[in-house]
């Protein structure tokens, strides 16, 4: 959608200039700080229009900005003792805090509006639970003063193109958040980085999550994967009422959100999705990012998911996943249900995605292609896991320029459905037959700049034929994508690289005769009209080299 709306896209960019400036130059640190302004100024317009519509159908409204409001520290306080920290909640308002001077501005939203905005959702919500350490770190009153005024711009223009466009406002909303967050392009700790977006559509496209599926990620992030999904089953939604539908630049078709959720669908949805990651940071990121898309009360939380308190063992019916790579955790603090012997979190988090699986759920997880072929005890047994006990789809492997500019790694796709529990006697694998596919382009150059190329690359093609796979007809191993049955596969010792099966076709080239390639090579040193006579007289030199060698092949 920003590609196409320069004006939006540069005033996007234009707060970022102003926080580098402003001594803000943290890309995470920055985004933080202009998410909590994001939502200042979107509950202050959502509160107006709900109003509004109030208003218009004749139904009752409370107003989030009605009354008065107590700070959490002084509620315990009798009445009277109360009173004077007590703060009129019309003040809390963007439209009205907008208007104040820079000094003044500053002063209000650090200490009144922001502690207002993390108890907003009352005491027990998930959002008011992450907030309490979050902190309003904006140091300077022009600095918030010029953010506040490209906010605003940000907004006129997001609702001109809602107008303009016919898409709705929520939709347009998220779309911005989104890249804002495509700006943090540096990698987190332990191995994280951001999921390209088209890359987590096709992904939903292959799992396809259902209405009322619970749906996890246990390194959520952002909550990227949690999006997709909550997109992709929308507008499974949307094209059963016939709703219309927008194909987007990667050639996905997506729905409106607004056009498809009634309240009851939206309630299903708010219950269906359930993130977890270590970094606060991203859990907060996280619960905004889905809040922003119109998902109320995302469940998203603060949880190491290898670890001993982690118990979600068979809860949910698909997850989705791009675990941290080349990070370790402490031998101590492994969950004890997990029997692979390792530290590594590829590896763990594998088997950890096994285990929150119910029997029949589904799962689409990115890997390090190290796991593929890796030859250490840990990765085979990782791999036979999926392949004895789970009924292991597809694996994909894609170029090394996906994850650019966080990361180089050659990564793949890993889809797969649990069929035996841990406990369960294997009778027969459940895998009879894999598919394999090797990406060569996802639609963008694999360089830094990850410019958008001309068509789809692979995506589409991957969606098609995964859905067409047949073990009868992919069998020609030259070409980018075939089957291959288990007993192959286990010959191989569970290797699971597409170049193990891959069959290279040599083509047979047939070169000029010796004395053909030496007598041009002589021409091109003393020109074609030269004769034999001359040629004989020449005495020195790589002519008379070349001439002696031909003498020899003659």
């Amino acid at each position: 959608m920003l590609q196409n709306n320069p004006a939006l896209k540069s005033k996007i960019d234009q707060l970022w200039n102003k926080f580098w400036a402003g001594g803000i130059s943290n890309p995470l640190t920055a985004i933080e700080q202009i998410t909590y302004l994001l939502f200042m100024k979107r509950l202050d317009d959502l509160d107006q229009k709900q109003q509004a519509d109030a208003e218009f159908t004749g139904e009752d409204y409370i107003s989030r900005f009605k009354g008065d409001w107590v700070p959490p520290e002084h509620r315990d306080k009798p009445p009277k003792e109360q009173a004077p920290f007590k703060i009129d909640r019309n003040s809390l308002r963007w439209s009205e805090f907008k208007h104040m001077q820079a000094e003044e501005m500053l002063t209000h939203v650090q200490t009144k509006v922001f502690p207002f905005l993390k108890d907003m959702n009352g005491a027990e919500s998930s959002f008011t639970h992450h907030m309490q350490n979050a902190v309003f770190i904006i140091p300077k009153p022009s600095l918030l003063v010029e953010a506040v005024k490209t906010i605003d711009e940000i907004f006129d223009e997001m609702e001109k193109y809602s107008q303009e466009k016919g898409q709705a406002f929520q939709d347009i909303q998220g779309d911005v958040y989104e890249y804002l967050l495509s700006e943090i392009a540096t990698a987190g700790k332990n191995g994280q980085f951001r999921t390209p977006r088209h890359i987590i559509k096709l992904m939903a496209e292959l799992v396809q999550p259902q209405p009322g599926q619970r749906i996890a990620d246990p390194a959520c992030g952002t909550g990227g994967f949690l999006l997709g999904a909550y997109q992709y089953v929308v507008t499974q939604l949307a094209k059963k009422d016939k709703a219309e539908l927008q194909t987007d630049d990667d050639g996905f078709q997506r729905a409106s959100v607004s056009a498809s959720l009634n309240e009851e669908r939206k309630q299903i949805l708010n219950d269906s999705l359930y993130g977890y990651d270590i970094d606060s940071t991203m859990v907060r990121l996280g619960l905004m990012n889905l809040m922003m898309h119109g998902i109320d009360e995302p469940h998203i939380d603060y949880q190491d998911t290898l670890s001993k308190g982690f118990n979600e063992a068979s809860q949910y019916h698909v997850v989705m996943a791009n675990p941290p790579f080349t990070g370790s955790i402490d031998k101590g603090d492994i969950n004890e249900s997990l029997s692979l012997k390792t530290t590594k979190t590829e590896l763990l988090f594998l088997e950890n995605i096994y285990r929150m699986l119910r029997k029949g759920g589904s799962a689409g997880v990115i890997i390090p292609q190290g796991v593929l072929f890796g030859a250490g005890k840990a990765f085979a047994a990782a791999r036979q896991l999926l392949v004895d006990r789970c009924e292991l789809k597809a694996v994909m492997a894609m170029p090394s320029g996906v994850f650019k500019p966080y990361a180089g790694v050659a990564t793949a796709i890993l889809l797969f459905t649990k069929v035996y529990d841990k406990e369960d006697k294997v009778d027969e694998p459940a895998t009879q037959h894999t598919w394999f596919y090797d990406m060569q382009s996802d639609g963008y150059s694999l360089d830094d700049k990850r410019n958008k190329l001309e068509g789809y690359g692979d995506l589409q093609d991957i969606v098609a034929r995964f859905h067409d796979r047949n073990p009868e007809t992919d069998t020609d191993r030259t070409q980018k994508y075939f089957m291959v049955p288990y007993e192959e596969i286990k010959e191989e010792k569970y290797d699971l690289s597409f170049s193990r099966y891959k069959e290279d076709v040599f083509e047979e080239i047939e070169y000029e005769p010796p004395q053909v390639i030496l007598d041009k090579l002589i021409a091109s040193e003393v020109g074609e009209q030269m004769d034999e006579d001359v040629l004989k007289k020449i005495d020195g030199g790589i002519v008379k080299e070349l001439l002696a060698l031909r003498e020899m092949v003659m």
